[in-house]
């Protein structure tokens, strides 16, 4: 199991490394500074950050944040169609396997953008920006589009996955030169009918995949839980016992049928119904759920888990959520029980076992 967390959350970057005594946290970076998410890998940590006034940065440490470097953050080229300028870096990922010092950014607006020499340069994907469907393109929160989910195939270079709220799902085979788009069976009743299974409007709010069985997707979408056996092409609602609506998921790193989600109510009420905390889970395929309470506030509970801010370690056993009011809980035991790390850190957006 991991014994160490990323957290990064509205008034910096937090270290929590857990010893007998328990979670201790540390404050290891940009105090009092939006950070949106952050990245350990292959010992250097990678932040971006959301300055107001300032914009979107990007630092990276070489040595656990000890120091930063600050990094020049993408951009649009000038020449991009309606000159936009990056108001947010909403995903940070690796390049997998394949590509050791590629990073990946999804921007919003919807931009996505490659470094390939660890965030020194990077490369706009404009044959993702120039899809004529992006003109359907809309914000899901935001004002405009924005890309929250990157995720190459761990088999195959060339193969990327990106999901867009909201602009659908997205696939590239041949390492971003076009890419397509997925998502048969996804279903959007915020539209007018006609329009309701148009893929290229869909509101995914968070995707991922179960690293042992790559084809395995699990989508928490606006409307619903879905997932998907053929890495994204088709999707299956599935049916739960309870409320349905949420931003973040998880997939068990070896078991292709198990998967974690964290509900509200609904969009117009985004806290848990009757303020009682729980998880939801399935170990089926989604065929059953289990709602899991034990260690979570079942009363007069508002919080809001953000797209980043679930996540399950290599173990699939030890898993981590940070909640809108800066309360930070793990488990141990797959989610059957919880426990308070801590319940006075800043809103949490995004954790990450490292």
């Amino acid at each position: 199991m991991s014994d160490h967390l990323l957290v990064a959350t509205r008034k910096g970057l937090f270290t929590l490394e857990r010893k007998r005594s328990g979670w201790t946290a540390n404050l290891i970076g940009f105090a009092g500074i939006p950070v949106t998410n952050a990245l350990r890998d292959n010992g250097t940590i990678y932040t971006a950050l959301k300055h107001g006034h300032f914009g979107p940065k990007l630092h990276r440490s070489d040595d656990d944040g000890e120091s930063w470097r600050a990094l020049a953050p993408p951009a649009f080229p000038a020449d991009a169609a309606g000159a936009p300028s990056l108001f947010q870096i909403w995903s940070l990922d690796t390049g997998g396997r394949h590509h050791p010092d590629r990073l990946w950014i999804g921007a919003i607006p919807a931009g996505l953008f490659r470094s390939d020499d660890r965030g020194e340069s990077w490369q706009f994907v404009a044959s993702l920006w120039n899809v004529p469907e992006r003109a359907r393109w809309f914000g899901g929160g935001y004002d405009a589009a924005g890309i929250h989910s990157v995720s190459p195939d761990p088999r195959d270079a060339d193969r990327v996955f990106i999901a867009i709220s909201c602009g659908g799902v997205w696939e590239t085979r041949d390492d971003g030169a076009s890419w397509s788009v997925l998502g048969k069976g996804l279903f959007a009743p915020y539209v007018p009918p006609e329009q309701a299974e148009d893929s290229a409007i869909q509101d995914p709010h968070r995707v991922v995949r179960c690293a042992a069985a790559p084809d395995v997707m699990w989508m928490q979408h606006h409307a619903g839980i879905y997932r998907s056996a053929d890495a994204g092409a088709h999707w299956t609602r599935l049916s739960l016992p309870c409320d349905d609506f949420g931003f973040a998921v998880v997939a068990h790193p070896r078991d292709a049928q198990t998967a974690w989600f964290v509900p509200a109510i609904k969009d117009e009420i985004r806290m848990p119904r009757d303020g009682a905390f729980g998880v939801t889970r399935t170990n089926d395929g989604g065929k059953t759920w289990q709602v899991m309470r034990e260690g979570l506030p079942q009363r007069d509970a508002y919080d809001l888990i953000y797209r980043h801010g679930l996540d399950v370690d290599e173990s699939g056993e030890r898993l981590a959520m940070g909640s809108t009011t800066g309360a930070l809980w793990t488990s141990e035991n797959s989610g059957a029980r919880w426990q308070l790390v801590n319940a006075h850190l800043p809103p949490i957006y995004a954790v990450r076992f490292v």
